[in-house]
């Protein structure tokens, strides 16, 4: 069964070259990339739609959602870095429940 998850390079290349052309250089580096990781969408939103208001920015952190690619990621760059749970909470602008929940779900990491 094919993967069935939505083309974001094109997605946000499109919104770039349609709304917010000035953009483009701040973001083509992660463009240019073979596969988005669901970090890497989330950087390309916060560089297009800088100007979110509160609430809205409140609304997305409710609908995210991670596979365990990412997680995995974000767990190890909380080891490199000797982030306390914490400290990855605001870098990441997730919950230390969030977080702790990961750690029991993938010991190993």
């Amino acid at each position: 069964m094919n993967n069935l998850s939505p083309d974001y390079k094109r997605i946000y290349t499109d919104i770039i070259n349609k709304n917010h052309p000035e953009k483009r250089e701040l973001c083509q580096k992660i463009l240019e990339k073979s596969e988005l990781s669901i970090l890497d969408i989330l950087k390309l939103n916060a560089l297009i739609f800088t100007n979110a208001g509160r609430e809205t920015l409140k609304s997305n952190q409710q609908l995210r959602s991670y596979d365990k690619s990412t997680i995995c990621e974000i767990l190890e760059y909380q080891r490199k870095n000797n982030y306390t749970n914490h400290q990855l909470a605001l870098h990441f602008k997730l919950s230390k429940n969030t977080i702790t929940k990961w750690k029991k779900l993938f010991p190993d990491l």
